[in-house]
């Protein structure tokens, strides 16, 4: 790591660097999370039978309606998620099929693929119970009964082998009938991780978008628990009792139950998004709450420029690497509390880059995020107490706009 900067501090490296940097900077489209618990309805293109299917056997669904955040769609209509039968269990003449899927791959239109982690649910409410009662149950299709051809159940456990499937089960196989999904059914995938996206084009106002901001979620909180839907706190925490919560007021309404908080259902909450509690209700936009993050390159290059600013902070002081200062010089206070600001900023940009490259939990890299900015912050106000030279001004501005990936309003804001 400290060779890295000293590295970094010869002139040729700085250019590239920042020349670097300003290119990434351009195509700057915001990274939004899809967060975890999020529903997409989609309709397989191939039919599903118990009596045929494989463990390993792979199937195709394509999006039925265009998945917007913050007024951007993210995933088009038409997209592709493919599933994988994880377990398949004929009919027998005691007992009822049996199909677990999971979903692990989304494709858009132009060939883009992102790994995901989504599993079947549902969207009729007494089964979205059933499965929701036990987490950690995996969600299986069961032959004979419910609208889809198969009932969508939770039975055993994650952690538990798949037989202990058929035992959980219990009086939900007595139809003694096949699983029989014909080809364009609908379906609904719950994403059990935040998946990172590319806004693709704006919304058009017939498409409605997720709203996620903690305002409009502690606002639909408040009118769900008015409604004596919801009877948890109100924290703003798109969590699985305010899922529960949506799904329950929606097919009230005749709705489809996703569990997701969007524009119509805001809308027949008497949710007003468009004054600061979100966004505009008919074009699906979500307001100030937007969750964006960097991508790993672009953490990299954050860390490397960072790096970069450091050493040239210290060049520009006359210390030497190990810290030692020129005896012959006097020092402001505030070149060198820019100079610690810096290198705190540095150091928080490596910590974000490892989070951000091992990612899981794309809540948690949204809140690393806000806290990078806020180092930036404290950069920006040591910059305003110093005479800093027009190369670590024009430096600390193209990483600005860069950081402005994460926060449209940070790189607009005063400098």
């Amino acid at each position: 790591m400290q060779s890295d900067r000293i590295k970094l501090i010869h002139r040729g490296a700085w250019a590239a660097a920042l020349s670097l940097a300003a290119a990434s900077a351009l195509p700057a489209q915001n990274r939004l999370v899809l967060p975890a618990g999020s529903v997409i309805i989609v309709q397989n293109e191939s039919a599903l039978e118990s009596s045929t299917a494989r463990v390993g056997q792979t199937f195709e669904t394509r999006v039925v309606d265009t998945v917007g955040m913050d007024s951007y769609a993210v995933i088009p209509a038409g997209s592709r998620i493919r599933g994988t039968i994880t377990f398949a269990q004929p009919a027998n003449r005691q007992q009822s099929g049996v199909i677990e899927v999971n979903f692990d791959r989304l494709t858009l239109a132009d060939g883009t693929t992102f790994a995901i982690d989504g599993r079947l649910t549902s969207t009729d409410v007494a089964e979205r119970r059933q499965i929701e009662s036990d987490p950690n149950a995996r969600v299986v299709l069961v032959g004979g009964r419910g609208g889809v051809g198969a009932a969508i159940a939770g039975a055993g456990s994650s952690s538990r082998p798949v037989s202990g499937i058929l035992g959980a089960l219990g009086t939900l196989l007595s139809q003694a009938q096949d699983v029989r999904v014909a080809a364009g059914t609908t379906l609904a995938i719950q994403l059990e991780q935040g998946l990172v996206l590319r806004g693709r084009g704006r919304l058009r106002a017939t498409e409605g978008g997720l709203i996620t901001s903690a305002e409009s979620i502690r606002a639909a909180q408040r009118a769900l628990a008015q409604q004596n839907y919801y009877r948890g706190p109100i924290n703003g925490i798109y969590d699985a009792a305010t899922q529960r919560a949506l799904v329950e007021f929606q097919y009230d309404k005749n709705m489809v139950a996703t569990g997701n908080l969007d524009g119509r259902t805001a809308q027949a909450l008497g949710i007003n998004t468009s004054t600061g509690v979100g966004g505009d209700v008919g074009s699906g936009v979500i307001g100030g709450g937007m969750v964006a993050m960097l991508s790993p390159e672009e953490a990299s290059l954050v860390r490397r420029n960072a790096q970069s600013l450091v050493g040239r902070q210290r060049q520009e002081l006359s210390i030497s690497t190990i810290g030692r200062f020129d005896p012959r010089r006097a020092y402001a206070e505030g070149d060198v509390e820019l100079w610690f600001a810096l290198s705190a900023f540095a150091d928080n940009a490596s910590l974000y880059e490892q989070l951000v490259r091992v990612a899981g939990n794309a809540e948690g890299s949204s809140v690393a995020g806000r806290a990078l900015i806020a180092a930036a912050r404290r950069v920006d106000a040591a910059f305003q107490r110093t005479r800093s030279s027009s190369t670590m001004q024009s430096a600390w501005a193209t990483m600005r706009r860069q950081l402005g990936t994460i926060d449209n309003s940070y790189a607009s804001g005063a400098f």
